[in-house]
């Protein structure tokens, strides 16, 4: 009993226990080398001890560098604080602008359900069409929003899907005993329970019969497939998810140390993960169709099958009404999505990868994909949420409801506050992107960088394929228990300079490594769309796993697949840049491996 108590106590302390001894116990490692290098592994592992066991906030981590590097006399304060704040993290900033004002004004809602009206009312077209609205809106705006906004969705329709099965499982039992029944109209009753609780409560009386087990296997099916949907589409796009952006500064800080400009920018990666996201989509799609809806082929659905039908209906209904409830489009969404078209398209023709693009009409490296992000983000704070009824625009005021004479009179506000930015705009994470940043100065600094780039040369006679697939596993399976963002923090500077000491393309090793630690599939707290769709109590962590496994297994190979097409041809990853090469003992060319 008492060891139980002590065990408990400790338990209960144990964040507490790793602030305080980790820092402890990792002293002899400066002691014992006595060198910046030293120094800078005692800052590096301090800090991944504390980003994997999340005794501090990932983004309080993150400030470490700022007072233990100059403390520590590896780097100086005002030459590690200039990490925190860079081009990345502009272009991140712009993109995040872009991402508020669109959710503020529920233009993501709006396109969701646009999608959904699209695809069809079918249980396999509805998935994908959920999937495909996630997929998309994750690309440009929060993951976690996204999910948060689809979930709702997907709840109401799958509460369709079940009355509408019980009242044909209630009209058959009327027909059995001879009794007459209405199937022209059926009045709906009112029920204020919430909708969450309502499905639960139908789906939690008495044993399953084969019909609710077939629904439960859907239940799940629909939740997981807006948590996949999310965490897939984030690799699309440059400003998609975390580990991108990590990925970004890294390439930029490592490329511009040696004089020669980074591949990587929004176009190129567009280019190189938007097919990738797609098919790794479709993959998603037809495993959670084989795993869950287990329609024996296509044609199967297509049966004249009534209660099919009516389902059909009832779900398109749904999600014609919610549509319905949005209105028409407004002045201020109509400006917003003007500005983000605009956005999206002068980032994709800044530069078309050596074919031209709008950049060359300035001189080299004198515009950025920051210029255009932070040009929306301050021209949404300009332009009005209203049209102005003013001079010739305005209304007589006799002709003017009472509602409408207000509206005219009230101040006009821009497509985006101050207010509104403040509360949603995530400021932790740029904090966790600039500690990345700033961890990589410090090991460039040091010296760390080279001494690990000498000592990974033991791997140089590993096959470069081989190696890789390993490094994809592994990062792949870290993110399932710590931050995507920390992950790739973390593996970036390691990475680049296992390449640079082998002689291999850094970007061959950090890109689809970027991309790997975004396939969190398996456990609730991978990511939160995971921990979202989780908490809706839909599904089990078993369940989660079970689907998850599949889709970490079948993932990476899709990635190794995309970086030795389209995306060597993109990137030639099989060339060592010049720079690198005479910073190698290794020059080689991995297509001939």
């Amino acid at each position: 009993m008492a060891m139980s108590k002590t065990l408990k106590d400790l338990w209960r302390i144990r964040t507490l226990l790793i602030l305080f001894l980790s820092p402890i116990l990792l002293l002899p490692l400066p002691v014992l080398i006595p060198t910046k290098e030293g120094r800078c592994a005692y800052v590096v592992v301090l800090m991944a001890v504390f980003w994997i066991s999340e005794s501090l906030p990932i983004s309080v981590t993150a400030l470490l560098p700022v007072f233990m590097f100059p403390l520590l006399n590896v780097v100086e304060a005002k030459v590690i604080s200039k990490a925190y704040m860079n081009d990345t993290i502009m272009v991140f900033l712009g993109g995040l602008c872009m991402a508020v004002a669109i959710e503020h004004w529920n233009i993501h809602r709006r396109i969701a359900l646009r999608i959904l009206m699209l695809v069809g009312s079918e249980p396999r077209w509805l998935m994908l069409g959920l999937m495909i609205a996630t997929w998309f809106l994750s690309m440009w705006i929060s993951n976690t929003a996204t999910t948060a906004m689809m979930i709702p969705i997907a709840n109401a329709i799958l509460l369709q899907l079940k009355d509408t099965r019980d009242l044909s499982n209630d009209q058959g039992a009327i027909e059995m005993n001879g009794k007459e029944s209405n199937n022209d109209k059926i009045p709906e009753k009112e029920d204020p329970e919430p909708a969450v609780d309502k499905l639960q409560s139908k789906l939690s009386d008495g044993p399953e019969t084969p019909e609710e087990a077939e629904f439960t296997r859907l239940k799940k099916g629909l939740s997981l497939c807006i948590a996949y949907g999310a965490n897939s589409g984030g690799i699309a796009s440059l400003t998609g998810t975390g580990p991108n952006l990590v990925l970004k500064g890294q390439t930029d800080e490592l490329y511009s140390s040696r004089g020669i400009e980074s591949p990587v920018n929004f176009a190129s990666w567009m280019a190189y993960g938007f097919p990738l996201s797609v098919v790794v989509l479709i993959v998603c799609w037809g495993w959670l169709n084989i795993l869950y809806l287990r329609c024996k082929g296509f044609c199967s659905c297509l049966k004249d099958d009534p209660i099919r039908k009516l389902q059909a209906e009832k779900v398109k209904n749904v999600i014609l009404t919610e549509y319905k409830k949005l209105g028409s489009i407004t002045y201020a969404q109509a400006n917003v999505m003007v500005l983000f078209l605009l956005l999206v398209i002068f980032w994709i023709s800044r530069d078309l990868g050596g074919v031209g693009g709008w950049g060359d009409l300035f001189e080299d490296n004198l515009v950025k994909d920051s210029t255009p992000a932070v040009l929306m983000a301050v021209l949404l704070f300009v332009l009005p949420s209203k049209l102005p009824r003013v001079f010739c625009l305005r209304t007589n005021s006799y002709e003017m409801t009472e509602e409408e004479k207000a509206e005219a009179e009230a101040p006009i506000t821009p497509l985006l506050t101050w207010k509104v930015l403040h509360e949603k705009m995530p400021w932790a994470l740029f904090l966790l992107l600039g500690g990345g940043y700033a961890l990589a100065k410090g090991c460039e600094e040091s010296g760390l960088s080279y001494w690990i780039g000498i000592q990974l040369q033991v791997l140089k006679d590993l096959n470069p394929w081989l190696l890789l697939l390993i490094i994809c596993y592994v990062c792949a399976a870290a993110t399932e228990v710590t931050s995507n963002t920390a992950t790739a923090t973390l593996v970036m500077p390691i990475l680049s300079n296992l390449a640079i000491g082998t002689g291999v393309n850094p970007l061959f090793y950090m890109f689809p490594a970027a991309l790997s630690v975004s396939f969190a599939y398996m456990l609730p707290a991978a990511t939160p769309p995971n921990a979202i769709v989780f908490g809706y109590g839909h599904i089990k962590v078993s369940d989660m796993a079970s689907a998850g496994i599949m889709m970490n297994i079948l993932a990476v190979p899709l990635l190794l697949m995309a970086t030795a097409t389209w995306g060597d041809a993109i990137f030639h990853f099989g060339v060592v840049p010049e720079a690198f090469r005479l910073n190698s003992t290794l020059p080689v060319n991995i297509t001939s491996s």
